[in-house]
């Protein structure tokens, strides 16, 4: 892999939680929450000022391993940003248990009651859950 920003895109109908790696690839951190028309103007800009070399869009499926339901709305957003970002690959990888995981992570951070129900914050820890698996199957692989 080229050295340079992993972007993981958790895509949502309202709002779109998004993470980064650090330019070595080695850490996912929470990048911020937009709405999700702002998705591809935000990830513009971003991508003026920072080297991108993968986006990692979550994908959405059941139980059983079958894309679910709200596939539907993932699959026009990823054509457009495949479209607005030619030159940067685009992964899906499953997203199953992600927002669980977010939730349980922001409670075990011993946030107030009120923190734990901010759901732009369980968007962007559920963008950070999905890029650090993303990683850790990378590393697995590459041994």
């Amino acid at each position: 892999m080229l050295a340079g920003r992993i972007i993981a895109i958790d895509y949502g109908q309202k709002r779109v939680g998004l993470a980064v790696t650090d330019p070595e690839q080695i850490i996912a951190t929470s990048l911020t929450t937009v709405r999700s028309i702002d998705t591809i103007p935000f990830l513009k800009e971003y991508t003026k000022h920072e080297q991108v070399v993968l986006f990692v869009v979550g994908e959405p499926r059941q139980m059983n391993y079958e894309v679910s339901e709200s596939a539907r709305f993932i699959e026009p957003f990823i054509k457009q940003l495949v479209k607005e970002f030619p030159f940067i690959p685009v992964v899906r990888t499953d997203e199953r248990f992600t927002s669980k995981m977010a939730m349980r992570t922001i409670q075990e951070a011993g946030l107030k009651k009120k923190d734990r129900q901010n759901k732009a914050l369980v968007d962007t820890v559920s963008a950070t859950i999905l890029l650090q698996s993303y990683l850790e199957q990378m590393s697995a692989r590459s041994k």
